[in-house]
């Protein structure tokens, strides 16, 4: 997927995808993760996420990573007194650790379901480079009949989720949501059922 299809999304303002508000996710899982206090987070391929504040509440150092400069500066915009987050534009595929500094975990609520899946191995690769052993990872996942329409975002199946994680990651499934009436461009482009799928992974 070219990066020119994300930035053309965010010159028209086609930001489905944007939530009003954080992912349930967080309140009903985060805690399991078990962190520390202040805990550096990072959230890639952000957008202007309301998770990253929901993070920020939370106590975390939160640092994200977004391609469009357009939803960088939203984002600052609509919150200019926020602390505790670096949202970053920056190209998710070009980042190196020295860069982005040590993280103690990962939020993925849109980012691999952004993803065709050609792409999606060297996402995971890349998410091994900046990390370190026992990084943990909160995962959202869609699920979703992907003959009645073509993402983004796309359906990531759980023995998709499996195949990419399996060697490197231990896995756990906390819960799943059903999401189609938080996604009406995706009901009115012909999807019947639509689910979340929440993962704990932990990075051997």
């Amino acid at each position: 997927m070219e990066a020119a299809f994300w930035h053309e999304r965010w010159a028209k303002h086609e930001i489905g995808f944007h939530m009003p508000r954080a992912h349930a996710a967080l309140k009903d899982h985060w805690s399991t993760l078990a962190l520390a206090p202040g805990a550096r987070v990072f959230v890639p391929l952000a957008g202007k996420s309301l998770d990253l504040v929901a993070l920020a509440a939370l106590g975390h150092e939160v640092v994200g990573v977004e391609l469009s400069a357009v939803a960088v500066r939203e984002f600052h915009e609509e919150h200019p007194q926020l602390r505790g987050v670096d949202l970053r534009c920056a190209d998710f595929f070009a980042l190196q650790p020295e860069s982005l500094g040590p993280i103690a975990a990962i939020f993925d609520r849109a980012s691999l379901v952004a993803l065709p899946p050609a792409m999606r191995h060297d996402y995971v690769e890349k998410m091994i480079e900046l990390s370190a052993p026992r990084t943990v990872t909160l995962l959202v996942s869609m699920e979703y009949d992907q003959r009645e329409m073509r993402g983004p975002p796309h359906a990531v199946l759980p023995e998709e989720i499996h195949a990419l994680y399996g060697a490197t990651h231990e896995i756990v499934e906390l819960g799943t949501y059903g999401a189609l009436d938080d996604f009406p461009r995706m009901a009115a482009r012909g999807v019947t059922t639509l689910g979340e799928r929440v993962y704990r992974l932990r990075r051997r």
